[in-house]
């Protein structure tokens, strides 16, 4: 039979997911065993903490490995001085001078900064950006990697429901912590606004929000950051831009000319915020005709490929016509988690193979050198 100091340590070990500390670090277990049962504590930051479900089954589970069937997990909530030390503690890691020497801080500026930051980018809209950032999301969590998720399109947010999350975070001691869908961290100004109302912010306001997303969100500790811009190449565009220099950006668009010709022009941003373009995504490339197999080019045909020569990158893939690809936007599961084997899901999946072989590399990162 398991003993209360084995038990402990077990549940220990478990990670919180929204602050990416193990219980233990945060001193948020108490456990005892007596009599052949189980009764552990979970001491959590606040209460409604949006992972008490996923903590309180790890618990059990951890308990049951050890060979106690009889488990009781009760959650508390963190004193005042318990929950100070664990912000205290998370907050040290978060400070410090950015990249450009102007507060607030953006972690993800830092040189020793494990995060890849990936814009999702389109010249105009309907072209499917927001279900490509959707489904690239979920393609690299299922390959194993820490992903957020971050919906910059402030007026025309859609990645909650196409996320398939709701709610409001949660926020305490000046954190916020990010909802979670699918292994993914997610933000977005549509969990802070009424979804009846529209969003009709300026420049400024824009430009706060974001800053706001990147340096008041606690993403944790994460291997990419995806962020869904809006079409086009606005306020929030460059906002981002100037955020976020070291960025990579995906550019999506269909194979009809005339937004080939659009997506260059979001594409050649770049060269003026420093930014690279990792790659373009041609998307509804072809219809294959289900009786036949037949490809149909409904949308012509080349503009992947042009503007990818244009922007000087590669062409990453092209997505074909899937109604499943809109279903799975509409029903909040992306389709590469709810039809693995259809050739989109297979062509994104690869697709977020080549975004991860880039991570890593300090090729086009700013160093933090000061102006004499």
């Amino acid at each position: 039979m398991a003993t209360s100091e084995q038990l402990h340590a077990a549940v220990a070990a478990i990670e919180d997911p929204l602050l990416d500390r193990t219980l233990g670090e945060l001193d948020a277990v108490a456990a005892e065993v007596r009599r052949g049962s189980a009764q552990v504590t979970l001491r959590l930051p606040v209460p409604g903490y949006p992972a008490e479900s996923e903590l309180r089954a790890a618990a059990a589970q951890a308990a049951r490995d050890l060979g106690v069937a009889d488990v009781t997990v009760d959650v508390a909530v963190m004193s005042d001085e318990q929950r100070r030390a664990a912000v205290s503690h998370l907050q040290q890691e978060r400070s410090g001078e950015s990249q450009s020497g102007q507060d607030p801080d953006i972690p993800f500026n830092r040189i020793d900064s494990d995060t890849k930051v990936v814009a999702i980018a389109s010249g105009k809209g309907g072209v499917g950006k927001s279900s490509i950032a959707t489904n690239l999301a979920c393609a690299l969590a299922q390959q194993g990697y820490r992903v957020g998720i971050m919906d910059a399109d402030i007026w025309g947010y859609s990645i909650p429901r196409m996320m398939g999350v709701e709610g409001k975070p949660v926020a305490f001691d000046d954190l916020v912590m990010p909802l979670r869908a699918h292994g993914c961290k997610v933000i977005s100004i549509g969990f802070f606004v009424d979804s009846e109302r529209p969003v009709i912010w300026r420049g400024p306001m824009l430009h706060r929000a974001l800053q706001q997303f990147l340096a008041d969100v606690h993403w944790g500790e994460l291997d990419f950051l995806l962020c869904d811009l809006p079409p086009g190449t606005g306020d929030i565009a460059i906002s981002l831009a100037q955020m976020l220099p070291s960025a990579d950006m995906l550019v999506a668009t269909t194979p009809q000319p005339a937004s080939q010709r659009v997506a260059l022009r979001a594409g050649q941003t770049t060269a003026q915020t420093g930014m690279k373009v990792a790659g373009v995504i041609e998307n509804m490339s072809v219809f294959v005709a289900p009786d036949t197999g037949t490809e149909y080019a409904i949308f012509g045909s080349g503009g992947g490929k042009l503007l990818a020569d244009e922007l000087d990158t590669n062409l990453l893939g092209q997505i074909p016509i899937d109604q499943r690809l809109r279903e799975g936007a509409d029903d909040g599961r992306p389709l590469v988690l709810g039809d693995p084997d259809a050739p989109a899901s297979k062509i994104l999946g690869d697709i977020a193979s080549q975004v991860a072989q880039r991570k890593g590399t300090l090729v086009g990162k700013s160093l933090p050198l000061q102006q004499m």
